[in-house]
């Protein structure tokens, strides 16, 4: 079960005694955060808002919705990173799953000394990063090493974003493989392409250690179609997202000079979201690139291509007759 901090986030309550709060979170705590809003508005007799449009991570905070709502804590929930605080009114407050991974990880250091692996990294996300030690602890027991990389940026030791890999990438070197904590596809494999390692997903509500490397393979083959797609494109549209931590309007004007040299005729769009629905409109465009979020072009689906800034530069190399192996291993796809 995911538990909120609400001892965290009372205590803060207190010792600001804000006016007015929001809550915030990914959309699979909303019923969560629906009862954490109740108390608060009990428990401390001010207005208490949730903001119900969905927030994909420390990238996404909706602060401008809390600006206009005039609150003076703005509480994002279940994003847990390496600082509390988003300038005055921003406040992260962990969500974790208590969720046993006693059995899986059992079965999972059998089923890897098996196969011959001796040295593993093990990451995770946001909702697991309290379970790390034990997990390690079990993994060591059963007679593996298990290194864990160290966080940089937003990120804790041993944690994942869909989009940044840095605990995982930077220790590549060093180990057989890797095992992500958790039952999500999305981030084991990411950090299977990524790092271009053996990736197993520890998932403790099914009690199974899954190799991803094969869906990973199919994902970075799409990823790299898409490319190919845009290679014909005489009109591309450039998106910048106008979400707080998705504004990257340098690298998108970067990319259009680039690309411009290259003969393609560019248009810089700015978008708040990115959808089919909402792209659908340019017609005279033939294929687009966001400077917002990598995971948007390989998550969703879109009618043209929707190229993310590592495939953008894929674009670009391949225009120039330049080399693309592996065009996604890298620590972030920023």
């Amino acid at each position: 079960m995911i538990t909120i901090n609400e001892d965290k986030l009372f205590s803060i309550i207190a010792e600001r005694k804000p006016r007015a709060v929001a809550l915030n979170g990914p959309d699979g705590l909303a019923s969560k955060i629906y009862d954490c809003a109740l108390k608060v508005s009990d428990k401390c007799n001010i207005p208490t808002y949730i903001i119900g449009d969905s927030s994909w991570g420390s990238c996404d905070l909706n602060t401008h919705a809390a600006e206009v709502l005039g609150v003076d804590i703005l509480f994002n929930i279940g994003h847990s990173i390496s600082m509390e605080n988003f300038g005055e009114k921003v406040v992260m407050i962990d969500a974790f799953d208590d969720i046993d991974f006693t059995t899986v990880s059992q079965l999972c250091a059998r089923q890897l000394r098996e196969n011959g692996f001796k040295v593993i990294s093990l990451v995770t996300f946001s909702q697991h990063l309290q379970a790390i030690s034990y997990v390690k602890k079990i993994l060591e027991e059963s007679g593996l090493r298990v290194i864990l990389g160290g966080g940089k940026g937003h990120l804790n030791d041993a944690q994942i974003f869909g989009c940044e890999f840095y605990p995982a990438f930077d220790v590549k070197s060093l180990v057989d493989g890797f095992v992500v904590m958790g039952q999500s596809v999305f981030h084991s494999a990411s950090v299977a392409i990524s790092t271009q390692k053996p990736t197993f997903m520890l998932d403790p509500y099914l009690n199974e250690c899954q190799q991803v490397n094969d869906f990973a393979y199919k994902m970075q083959k799409k990823a790299l179609l898409s490319v190919y797609k845009a290679l014909d494109a005489e009109n591309i549209g450039i998106i910048i997202g106008l979400k707080e931590g998705q504004f990257a309007k340098i690298k998108a004007i970067e990319l259009k000079k680039s690309l411009e040299a290259l003969g393609k005729k560019i248009q810089l769009i700015a978008m708040t979201d990115i959808t089919q629905d909402q792209i659908r409109k340019f017609t005279k465009i033939d294929a687009f690139i966001q400077v917002a979020c990598p995971r948007l072009g390989t998550d969703n689906h879109f009618e043209k291509p929707m190229l993310s800034i590592p495939q953008a530069t894929t674009l670009i190399r391949l225009l120039k007759k330049e080399p693309v192996e592996n065009f996604m291993e890298s620590r972030h796809w920023l």
